[in-house]
């Protein structure tokens, strides 16, 4: 594995970093940031959402990334990069504590995502010449095959039923990134929407997918029906954020720093909802000190939140 490629778009002020993965030689190590995936619990009572302490769960001086439950919300499943080799897919139970290696393959496994199914996961795939494509796996990380041959490079991805997927689809050079609807029967995608972010979801009890729109400004969170292909407007997103997610009760949360908002359907202005601080010398058994929160993960219960920073050093800044 070879260094990420990043898209970097500049509006307003703010530079849109959005890091896509590619391979230059099989087996070469991977340039990426430091990131760990954290857990906390999550309560939701009353309109009111408390996250509690949070600790390190992959807990690895490499990448670790894109978490996502499993729809028991017992487990979870991120990517990571270990021992200076690709990247590979890694399970964390919480009950037990424990992180386990999924799969162990050549090429690179990013963003696992529950099917609906529920019996198997799919991940974007690097193969060896490059190619991004949508795989899947059985649970234990065996019997990988492709769901979508001729779709491609997919850079993220989230599934709307047992057929229906809603994909980011890379742009090339002056070519922007674009929001596309696949049908696993057919094998084929169409565009819904053009100049997309990469945080791509469906909407809870709606089916419906969100997404961001960089252009034209300004930013624009948006809700597209795959089955009408009516797309109409959401709210405005946090300044300086691009990754969402959606509780299971229709609210939206997005993170800014370590600050996380809410946003509540019917109302166009966020909520702070906690600002996840912690002292670098808190001691054992305290929550570690983190930076800028990117990624977040719900678990479907609600319990639980995954989300993704880097670790605060003394030399990163309060």
């Amino acid at each position: 594995m070879s260094s990420f490629r990043t898209e970097r778009r500049a509006r307003g002020g703010l530079v849109l970093a959005l890091a896509v993965f590619a391979v230059m030689s099989r087996g070469a190590a991977q340039q990426a940031p430091a990131t760990e995936v954290y857990l906390s619990p999550l309560a939701i009572e009353r309109g009111k959402v408390t996250i509690g302490s949070w600790v390190n769960i992959s807990n690895s001086p490499g990448y670790d990334n894109q978490p996502g439950f499993l729809p028991d919300s017992r487990a979870i499943l991120f990517s990571s990069q270990r021992d200076g080799k690709q990247m590979d897919i890694y399970r964390y139970d919480i009950e037990r504590e424990r992180v386990t290696q999924v799969t162990n393959t050549p090429e690179g496994e990013y963003s696992p995502t529950m099917t609906p199914d529920g019996r198997t996961f799919s991940v974007i795939r690097v193969e060896a010449d490059s190619t991004q494509r949508l795989w899947r796996f059985d649970l234990d990380g065996s019997n990988p095959r492709l769901v979508l041959a001729d779709v491609k490079p997919v850079g993220y991805h989230a599934w709307i039923d047992a057929n229906q997927l809603a994909l980011y689809i890379l742009g090339g050079a002056g070519v922007p990134a674009t929001l596309q609807i696949a049908d696993t029967r057919t094998g084929q995608a169409r565009v819904a929407a053009s100049s997309i972010g990469r945080s791509v979801l469906v909407r809870p009890g709606k089916g419906t997918v969100s997404h961001m729109t960089t252009m034209p400004a300004p930013r624009m969170l948006r809700e597209f029906d795959p089955g009408s292909g009516a797309t109409s407007p959401l709210v405005a997103p946090v300044e300086g954020s691009q990754d969402c997610a959606w509780l299971p009760d229709g609210r939206l949360i997005m993170a800014r720093g370590r600050t996380i908002h809410m946003w509540t359907p019917g109302t166009d202005a966020w909520a702070e909802v906690a600002t996840l601080n912690a002292a670098l010398d808190a001691g054992p058994g305290s929550s570690p000190a983190i930076d800028s929160i990117t990624r977040m993960a719900v678990s479907p219960d609600g319990r639980w939140l995954a989300f993704v920073a880097e670790p605060r050093t003394s030399s990163s800044g309060q």
